[in-house]
């Protein structure tokens, strides 16, 4: 292998440019597995990483990619073999450590995961940091009382991106009933209704942020968002529910008082999937592979590496839908 194909990042002059060149192996990071790329998925996180001041790239030049799932060809680790199908979501890759957006990638052995086997690369990658995220939400919020059994009202924002709409179908395959879904646009509320949500709602119903308590709307809130959106839902959860958050899309800050927390007992659970210790993503993965696996029927779209800037673009201008997965 003289070379292959890479999407890198360049910086000159305080500007940024990227797009698909060819590499060499030299060119990656360190790391004791050397990974054929089967497939790499389009996250909030990596339109960031292309933008000037998106605060995820580290240095430069870079390839971005959170997320992969591939084939082994060779390991200085015995943990893993050559031929041996895996894993890689998070930590520093596509940040400080060369990424999964490559038909090649060299990664850390404390940073792989083998793949189930009931799952495939393809709907590993369906799933891929999204799915992760989903799962750690909706666990977080189960761990704080919420069950399927007790019939609660849940809000999902952000339900038509790719968190969401994960989300949104997982919480619906385990038996949740009463799942409302937070749309911004018309066409996206069909959309919500296909994946799972019972009630579909857009941001002006949920009123202004006037008030420190609320009328008590939801019991839980599986948050993707972040910024005005999460601060006007706080007072508007129910006693002793909880809202996880998970994003930024909607911006950074946090408008709110103590009340809804030290009046109604709420919880505000953050979720990070970045760094999840190894010895915990296993099982998650199985769980995504068995009992929560809506891969069949998750709004996905495939692309190349050439087609990876236009879905970028979608994302950053809030016109994309789902899940985008990239064929390496």
């Amino acid at each position: 292998m003289d070379s292959f194909k890479a999407i890198v990042v360049n910086e000159k002059e305080g500007e940024l440019a990227y797009g698909v060149e060819q590499i060499r192996e030299g060119q990656l990071s360190k790391g004791e597995v050397f990974i054929k790329v089967a497939f790499s998925s389009i996250n909030y996180k990596d339109m960031l990483a292309v933008q000037k001041n998106g605060g995820v790239i580290r240095n430069y030049p870079m390839i971005p990619g959170i997320d992969l799932s591939g084939t082994v060809m060779r390991s200085e680790d015995a943990r893993f073999t050559e031929g041996q199908e895996v894993i890689v979501t998070g930590f520093e890759m596509g940040m400080s450590h060369t990424g999964g957006f490559a038909e090649y990638a060299r990664i850390p052995a404390d940073w792989v995961v083998p793949l189930p086997e009931q799952l495939s690369l393809r709907d590993a990658m369906v799933f891929g940091t999204a799915g992760f995220t989903a799962v750690l939400s909706i666990l977080a919020l189960e761990k704080a009382g919420m069950d399927p059994a007790n019939n609660p009202k849940v809000l999902v924002t952000g339900s038509t991106g790719g968190v969401g709409s994960i989300a949104v179908q997982m919480l619906a395959k385990i038996g949740y009933g009463d799942i409302t879904a937070l749309v911004r646009k018309d066409h996206q509320a069909e959309v919500a209704k296909s994946l799972g949500a019972h009630t579909v709602i857009f941001p002006d119903e949920l009123g202004e942020l006037k008030k420190p308590l609320n009328k008590q709307k939801f019991d839980f809130v599986l948050d993707t968002v972040g910024g005005d959106v999460t601060s006007v839902l706080i007072p508007q959860i129910s006693y002793g529910g909880s809202i996880s958050t998970c994003g930024m899309a909607a911006g950074v800050e946090l408008k709110t008082t103590v009340l809804p927390f030290i009046l109604r007992g709420i919880n505000l659970l953050g979720i990070d999937s970045v760094n999840v210790p190894i010895e915990k993503r296993a099982p998650i993965w199985e769980k995504i592979a068995t009992d929560w696996n809506i891969a069949g029927t998750t709004l996905v779209d495939e692309v190349s590496l050439e087609e990876v800037p236009k879905t970028i673009d979608a994302l950053k201008n809030g016109e994309h839908l789902g899940r985008t997965i990239v064929n390496c």
